[in-house]
């Protein structure tokens, strides 16, 4: 493990060091745990430059949207836990860099809470609907064209097929054969898929502030009162359309196994899951939302999970270059899953939207 001391030492906490833990939870950037003599503990983290290569500018959108979240819950009794809040370094900014140029980062650390890995649960589903809800009904108001893109395109639909289309075009490993029907799924979509990216793109919906990340495990919940308190892992926030929130939300709380299932018979959506999101989202975030939106919610399910099967197929026909794999087919197997999740949203597309307007 790294000597992080020198690290630790340069952000503004008082107190002796007792100790420092890896966490190894993450998979973008590096995490420890440092406990102090007075009973406090600090994340720190180093950023991923790879992942993230102007970190200053994903710094400058954490704390002007952290400063933002904690005016809002500055006088509730458990403000310290619902919002995450960046240590200064001595130097008063909001971060530091090592002797390498690598940024890092001080979090005071949430204590008292649960972190659930997936949902299989109508209360918890629920639950998790009003946590993304209230995260964006504290940030409804904040200008995102204040925010670096920290990552160009993110979400664009139209872009995500280019790239789709120049990896069918180079072919680098010779895959493209064993992939026909996925691919002509995919193109045969494509029209459908461009919904958000389309409404965002016209105005008929806003520019908002959206987290971009938002899967249940990035939510910490009280441990007493069962409520999603705290949205985490803000690295990829920036200016863009909720519906990329509730889409991410409802693709990754409804599906019934995991993202990489080579079982395609296990995929399915969970409608009443998919449902309980919705209610729980519109209960916290029913107040700002406008027409459009509202019609969306559902339709941003599908279409985050088009894209998604979008890039896991594009970097499969890459040479698997993005995504962490281990084995051959992984890429391949996640793309799959996401194909089988929208096939069953579509059989059940009925269903859900009966409930969506009850």
């Amino acid at each position: 493990m790294q000597d992080i001391h020198p690290i630790i030492n340069s952000f503004a906490i008082e107190g002796e060091l007792l100790s420092v833990q890896a966490n190894k939870s993450g998979h973008i950037n590096s995490t420890y745990i440092a406990t102090f003599s007075d009973g406090r503990k600090y994340t720190i983290q180093r950023v991923n430059r790879a992942v993230f290569p102007r970190p200053e500018a994903v710094m400058q959108n954490i704390h002007l949207i952290t400063s933002h979240i904690q005016q809002k819950v500055d006088l509730l009794p458990d403000a310290t836990k619902r919002c995450l809040s960046l240590v200064p370094s001595k130097t008063g900014e909001h971060f530091t860099l090592d002797e390498d140029g690598e940024l890092w980062r001080a979090y005071r650390y949430i204590d008292e809470v649960d972190v659930f890995p997936f949902l299989d649960d109508a209360q918890l589903a629920y639950r998790f609907g009003e946590a993304v809800g209230t995260f964006q009904a504290y940030l409804a108001d904040f200008p995102a064209e204040q925010l670096s893109t920290t990552i160009e395109k993110f979400h664009h639909m139209g872009h995500r097929y280019a790239q789709l289309r120049e990896a069918m075009l180079n072919n680098r490993v010779n895959r493209l054969n064993a992939v026909e029907a996925e691919v002509s799924y995919l193109l045969g979509e494509e029209k459908r898929g461009m919904a958000l990216t389309n409404a965002l793109e016209s105005g008929e919906v806003p520019l908002r502030v959206t987290h971009n990340d938002t899967k249940i495990s990035n939510i910490l919940f009280d441990k007493k009162t069962k409520e999603g308190i705290c949205m985490i892992d803000l690295d990829t926030v920036m200016g863009g359309t909720i519906l990329f929130d509730t889409g991410d939300m409802l693709r990754t709380g409804s599906i019934t196994a995991s993202e990489d299932e080579q079982d395609l018979g296990k995929v399915h959506c969970d409608a009443a899951l998919f449902t309980a999101m919705l209610e729980g989202y519109r209960a916290k975030a029913g107040s700002f939302l406008t027409q459009t939106e509202t019609l969306l919610l559902a339709e941003s399910g599908r279409a985050t999970t088009q894209i998604m099967a979008v890039r896991f197929l594009t970097d499969y026909l890459n040479g698997d270059v993005y995504y962490h794999t281990e084995h051959p087919t992984h890429n391949l197997d996640r793309a799959r899953t996401q194909i089988a999740l929208i096939q069953d949203m579509d059989r059940k597309w009925d269903e859900i939207a009966h409930q969506e307007h009850l």
